[in-house]
């Protein structure tokens, strides 16, 4: 009996080590699960934290609008490719975080609460086979302390019986008292042998069961679990390094723009482009002349020559360091104390007044031709007025069409003015070769007439055409370098417009009328010409076929690029 005891004991109290054992460890794969997690979200944020830094620093080295004039130079042009290059570089990053946060951390996350979930309900069966088979084994023990404790019983009632009935002096009620006892006691015992046999027999068939059916049955569910969590952590660390593979090729491609942007620059093209930007147009001056020691020093005047000429008197006096002579290149003094710049830039020398000029002419005439845009759709929507007066009031664009009528006088004005400064500069630099024929793009035939100019610098000009420094402000309108050459407009090679969004069709619309374009209901198309207040979009079924339709009739979806943008044609 001790000898079964001892080992159903000690297998008992070993099964209850290996489910210790095995809680523990399941708990620590877990536990690594969730510290795998937490790696791959720090990952995550700092992807995120590097990818915002990156773009934080390509918005904060983009050009700004008063560095516009570095976009001629292909060292800045490539500078800002490269901040180009590297926006799309922190957006990689940023995919790198949504795909880790989305394939792993999302996944594992749920995979953890399922994991904890269904450990939980194997050591639940598993415990509660262990608490019942542990409790019929306590009960098994009850019945063998009973079957001892009653057969101790019986012996003892046994021999008391034996030793009153041996004894001459004890009544035979004594006698047959303690027989009876006896023999109680025995049956007593036998009951006891009956009931802790037939229960001995029922716990090795529970005991059996237990061992070789329940156990192995839980712990082969726990192994599962187990190699399917490992599993599922060497998928994750796949997945891991594949997020990262991903984005290679195009991380590739930016490095890519980054080393074509570098091999674009062109030294002597940015040179020349200098050399333009800050030609003055002015001549050098002449040779000074040798003069005789009895007389006073002066400076012969060339005929191209920007010094000062002066009569006998100022000569006298400039040769005592009262005036100065002014070079073309000393910058405009009375212009800086004003404090204002000249509308007609006479402060700048020739060439650079030149630049700026038609520089202002182009800005005019772009604002002119938005201005005949608009007047262009408003007819157009006036005459869908006069045929469909369900439409609208025909009259109801007459104002609108009024201003800007008014609007285009006074730009056409203004660039009459321009121009006429622009003819005053070009007309008074010396010709070194057939200068191209110069066309405006709105203008070309107000160039023929000689513009007049109140500021004209002739009217400051002194007798010998030189300039002081009392008359420095003129200096730049005196000698002028080579015209640049103009391309002439030309309506038929003008480009096909951008598309900057699309539209859906709201309504059918039958555009019977020259200009517009048909649609039917639920159609899609592009747009390329905003709404500019005149109530028609401009839109483009394909490469051949565009016109304009009603705003109200469409809904429109604009590129975030190009929302508020204007369309020049």
């Amino acid at each position: 009996m001790d000898i079964f005891k001892g080992e159903t004991m000690l297998k008992v109290q070993q099964l209850r080590d290996q489910f210790d054992n095995l809680e523990k460890h399941t708990q620590w794969g877990i536990d690594f699960v969730e510290k795998y997690t937490k790696f791959v979200k720090e990952r995550s944020e700092i992807e995120l934290n590097y990818a915002r830094q990156i773009r934080n620093l390509s918005k904060k080295y983009q050009p700004k609008k008063k560095d516009e004039d570095e976009n001629k130079y292909t060292w800045c042009r490539s500078f800002h490719s490269t901040l180009n290059e590297m926006n799309d570089y922190a957006g990689q990053h940023e995919v790198i975080a949504e795909n880790m946060t989305s394939q792993i951390i999302a996944d594992l996350t749920r995979y953890t609460q399922e994991l904890k979930s269904e450990r939980k309900a194997y050591f639940h069966d598993g415990r509660k086979a262990q608490q019942q088979i542990e409790s019929s084994w306590k009960q098994l023990e009850a019945c063998k302390r009973k079957f001892e404790r009653e057969c101790k019983e019986a012996d003892r009632a046994q021999q008391y019986f034996e030793k009153l009935d041996a004894d001459i002096n004890v009544t035979k009620a004594d006698v047959e008292k303690a027989r009876q006892q006896a023999q109680m006691r025995h049956q007593m015992a036998t009951d006891s042998k009956n009931e802790y046999s037939s229960y001995l027999q029922r716990f090795n068939q529970e005991q059996n069961e237990h061992y070789y059916t329940i156990i192995p049955s839980v712990f082969q569910k726990i192994q599962l679990m187990e190699e399917k969590r490992i599993e599922r952590i060497g998928e994750s660390l796949k997945t891991y390094a594949e997020v990262d593979r991903q984005i290679l090729p195009i991380i590739g491609k930016c490095l890519d723009g980054m080393t074509q942007s570098a091999e674009s620059i062109e030294p002597k093209t940015d040179s020349s482009q200098v050399i333009e930007s800050y030609k003055s147009g002015f001549e050098p001056p002449g040779d000074v002349e040798f003069e005789d020691y009895g007389q006073a020093m002066k400076r012969t005047v060339s005929e191209t020559s920007l010094t000062n000429s002066r009569s006998d008197s100022k000569v006298d006096r400039s040769s005592k360091g009262k005036t100065k002579t002014l070079w073309p290149f000393k910058k405009n003094k009375l212009s800086l104390k004003l404090g204002s710049t000249p509308e007609d830039f006479s402060h700048l020398p020739p060439e650079q007044r030149r630049k700026k000029l038609q520089a202002k002419i182009d800005d005019i005439n772009k604002d002119i031709q938005k201005e005949m845009d608009q007047r262009d759709a408003l007819t157009k929507m006036k005459e869908v007025y006069v045929k469909n007066p369900q439409m609208g009031d025909p009259n109801s664009v007459d104002p609108r069409l009024a201003e800007i009528a008014n609007n285009i006088d006074k730009l056409q004005m203004e660039a009459q003015k321009f121009e006429g400064w622009l003819a005053e500069v070009e007309g008074r630099m010396p010709v070194k070769s057939d200068p191209p024929k110069r066309t405006s793009v709105l203008f070309e035939t107000q160039n023929s007439t000689p513009p007049t100019n109140n500021n004209c610098a002739q009217d400051r000009e002194s007798p010998d055409g030189s300039y002081t420094e009392e008359q420095s402000s003129e200096v730049q309108n005196k000698v002028q370098p080579e015209p640049p050459e103009f391309d002439e407009f030309d309506d038929a090679d003008e480009d096909m417009l951008p598309t900057i969004g699309t539209c859906k069709a709201i309504y059918p619309f039958e555009g019977h009328n020259e200009g517009t374009i048909a649609v039917t209901e639920g159609e899609l198309l592009y747009v390329i010409e905003e709404d500019k207040g005149d109530g028609w979009t401009r839109v483009r079924r394909n490469e051949e076929e565009e016109g304009y339709v009603p705003t109200s009739y469409v809904e429109v979806f604009l590129d975030s690029s190009a929302k508020g943008a204007i369309t020049y044609i």
